[in-house]
């Protein structure tokens, strides 16, 4: 299925102090695949291996951000940051109506999103499932139900 042609707006996709080179390269791959305009990273803990095998920083922005206050001050000017995290006051995903401009934020594969990336989201989304979802299959989740919804 080839992504939807935008009509307005743009969205990335990144990671809350992302653990492993695996989950990048997926992550990321995916990301590009689904046409998303920008990835990011905030505070990874990985080295860099060869787990993106498209490349994807080649043909889409990659940001990397010290820690979360840094990339609060870089965010995109009306940017919708919306955290994906299993909480109980969460909009499940079936529901949830992308916004124009939007980042996705995903925590990290231990701890998930910290209480401060949890309070600056505008909205937060949760996947089906009592328990968490690999960090790279809950983003190519929540980046397909954005091109399917349309």
């Amino acid at each position: 299925m080839k992504p939807k042609m935008k009509q307005h707006g743009y969205f990335g996709i990144g990671c809350l102090n992302m653990k492993t080179s695996m989950n990048y390269g997926t992550l990321f791959r995916t990301a590009q695949i689904m046409g998303a305009d920008f990835i990011f990273l905030i505070g990874s803990r990985f080295k860099r291996q060869a787990s993106d095998t498209m490349k994807s920083w080649r043909h889409l922005p990659l940001f990397e951000y010290e820690n979360f206050e840094d990339f609060q001050k870089h965010r995109p000017y009306d940017c919708k940051l919306v955290g994906i995290e299993l909480l109980e006051s969460a909009t499940p995903i079936e529901e949830f109506k992308h916004p124009k401009q939007a980042c996705y934020l995903l925590g990290a594969e231990d701890n998930g999103l910290t209480k401060e990336a949890i309070e600056a989201c505008q909205e937060i989304i949760y996947l089906p499932g009592e328990r968490s979802l690999n960090v790279s299959v809950a983003g190519s989740i929540v980046l397909y139900d954005r091109i399917a919804k349309g």
